[in-house]
């Protein structure tokens, strides 16, 4: 995949297939669209073209949205986009000017001229820039003055729910990882650096690596005790990770820590990506330390379980 920052450079392509959108969490649903562009392309000897953009729309045009959290970095979301098997990603700026442009002059002087699109695949929800000109209706007209065919794709369910970004932030806002992982087609992790802490988990018997994520506008899901999946160095591990403030010892900031099961490494100053299996239990304040570890045990063993994993 070759990636752009910019529309600027792109070479015009003679037939190429394209798709617009956020796609945050690269979902199931966005991976069908990317699908079907994929079928397109090899029927047609065409070559992929996803455009996004970047911030979010919404973060530039409604101020109740300027903090809004996302499921993904911009890193994780085009290193999914890439694995998806796209020919290219094109990143537009988007700011206030650019929200002003009429939706016919988008699709006339990026779209056709300086892409060459001659397929558009869009979602069942596509809606781009003012009036009626942005609807899948307005695209459709706009294709047969312009020469260029328009698909919209149905929505994607699963368990009765239409996959969406929205819903997935939802889930994950509400602690359900369940669905939320059914809904993104594959495990939500949070990827960040181990920092020091205050090292009381050693005291009962589970440390834990305290993790720092350097994007601040990564989604947490909700605080509680998870089964996590943890990768180090390209070696797979398990544990439990915890997402709170930590009541037990009057804690005051949120922290992401997670006790790695069977491992006795130092790794301050390393990097874990956690991917969240199965959230076990709220986040509780206890009576006393001695309270707490006798609660991390018996999550050991659900978690042990959940991931089928004997301790060693």
């Amino acid at each position: 995949m070759k990636f752009y920052h910019t529309i600027s450079g792109f070479p015009l392509l003679p037939n190429a297939v394209v798709t617009i959108g956020v796609f945050d969490g690269v979902h199931h649903g966005h991976r069908t669209i990317i699908d079907r562009m994929k079928t397109i392309a090899m029927e047609t000897g065409g070559e992929t073209v996803l455009v996004t953009f970047n911030p979010h729309p919404r973060t530039v045009l409604y101020e109740d949205s300027k903090f809004l959290k996302f499921i993904h970095s911009r890193s994780r979301k085009a290193d999914l986009l890439a694995r998806t098997g796209i020919d290219y990603l094109i990143e537009i700026p988007f700011t206030m000017e650019f929200a002003q442009m009429p939706a016919k002059t988008f699709i006339e002087n990026i779209l056709v001229k300086q892409i060459g699109v001659k397929h558009l695949v869009v979602g069942h929800d596509y809606h781009f820039g003012k009036g009626k000109e942005g609807t899948y209706e307005g695209l459709v007209a706009m294709g047969q003055e312009m020469g260029f065919s328009v698909e919209r794709i149905a929505p994607v369910k699963i368990g009765g729910i239409v996959v969406s970004s929205t819903q997935i932030r939802k889930a994950l806002r509400e602690g359900n990882i369940t669905k939320a992982n059914a809904l993104l087609g594959y495990e939500y992790s949070i990827l960040g650096e181990v920092i020091y802490g205050q090292q009381l988990g050693r005291t009962i018997g589970f440390p834990t690596a305290n993790i720092e994520v350097p994007n601040k506008l990564k989604l947490l899901a909700a605080n509680g005790v998870y089964a996590c999946k943890i990768l180090w160095k390209n070696e797979k591990h398990i544990g439990m990770g915890n997402i709170g403030y930590r009541p037990t010892v009057n804690g005051d900031n949120l922290t992401i820590e997670v006790n790695i099961f069977d491992f006795n490494t130092d790794i301050y100053g390393d990097f874990l990506t956690l991917y969240f299996v199965e959230r076990i239990r709220d986040e509780i304040k206890f009576k006393n330390l001695q309270a707490l570890k006798e609660q991390l045990i018996r999550d050991e063993i659900i978690v042990r379980e959940r991931l089928k994993i004997s301790k060693q």
